[in-house]
């Protein structure tokens, strides 16, 4: 089995969720936005069907969290999809699309206090945002994070990778934590931690979809090392090349998942379940990848909506 180098790429991270962590009485305001109760209620649920059409996965794993902290973690989704569809619609080429002027505007309207009515989802993640003491820093980040997609579309290595997905992803787990609730700042490690790993499973199940979008996630260096090119993934080459640089990747990815698992009894009880499942069920997208024989070029890696629900008696126990 292959030996993994220690991480390398924590340590800066964490400075950037501590930066973050530290700025939170300087940046976050106790009161909740003034709105009328009925605007914010469609606002909440404009978010609630932007989260079932886009992520099943998601939508399931939140409805285990209290009705309250279920319409935050939801309107925290659609912020980030809007903030991902911006970005898209640069890499698609969509017509008359200025994505970079475009993530300015939403960047600007989605963190300010109180967003004009009209904009559902920056008034539900305003009041979300302000009620649940999320740290603003930490939604610029991902807005920075989002943004490199217009301006970089390779990674040479693990750690410049691992970056990227501590903008993209870890940082929805640190502010899904003021939602759902924590013991402290000993819980951000793990936090990162998990959100690498989500992402680093989107990467793997995504390679194929990424590469017709023009960009390869893939660390330069490591596809080198198994003697592996650009070429090969635009053939949709499966060979023992591609099979060992694939168990290498899900050995790490589960590596992750394992490391970032004993964060979920840092959380409220009440979320716990809601971290786990979503933890879980993502993780068993890798199982799907080996069970095809690590072809995600002609098949998107996904979990059957039976074997979810027949996942979770065993994750609410591991819970408990």
């Amino acid at each position: 089995m292959t030996t993994l180098p220690p991480h390398t790429w924590e340590h800066s991270l964490l400075m950037l969720a501590h930066e973050a962590w530290q700025s939170m009485a300087a940046h976050v305001v106790a009161t909740a936005p003034v709105c009328d109760r009925s605007i914010l209620d469609r606002a909440y649920a404009h978010c609630e069907a932007i989260t079932a059409r886009h992520s099943r996965s998601f939508s399931l794993a939140s409805m285990f969290l209290p009705a309250d902290k279920r319409r935050a973690i939801r309107a925290l989704y659609a912020f980030c999809r809007v903030t991902d569809d911006i970005v898209d619609c640069d890499i698609v080429d969509c017509d008359g699309c200025d994505a970079g002027h475009e993530l300015i505007r939403w960047r600007n309207q989605s963190l300010a206090l109180n967003p004009p009515h009209t904009d559902r989802v920056a008034v539900a993640w305003a009041d979300a945002r302000t009620r649940y003491r999320i740290p603003v820093r930490y939604a610029e980040q991902l807005i920075d994070g989002v943004a490199r997609d217009l301006t970089q579309s390779r990674y040479q290595t693990f750690d410049d990778l691992a970056a990227y997905a501590y903008g993209v992803a870890s940082t929805v787990g640190l502010m899904s934590m003021h939602i759902i609730g924590f013991s402290g700042p000993e819980a951000i490690p793990y936090a990162i931690k998990l959100g690498v790993a989500l992402q680093l499973t989107n990467i793997l199940r995504d390679v194929a979809e990424d590469w017709r979008a023009g960009r390869v996630y893939l660390p330069a260096n490591e596809l080198a090392a198994f003697d592996l090119s650009e070429a090969d993934l635009a053939a949709g080459r499966i060979d023992n090349r591609w099979r060992n640089f694939m168990r290498f990747q899900i050995q790490r990815n589960r590596r992750l998942y394992a490391e970032a698992w004993p964060g979920i009894a840092l959380l409220n009880r009440d979320g716990r379940f809601a971290v786990a499942a979503a933890a879980t069920l993502y993780r068993a997208i890798l199982d799907d990848i080996e069970a095809h024989d690590y072809d995600i070029f002609s098949r998107r890696a996904h979990v059957s909506g039976p074997r979810k629900l027949s996942t979770l008696p065993g994750i609410w126990w591991h819970t408990r």
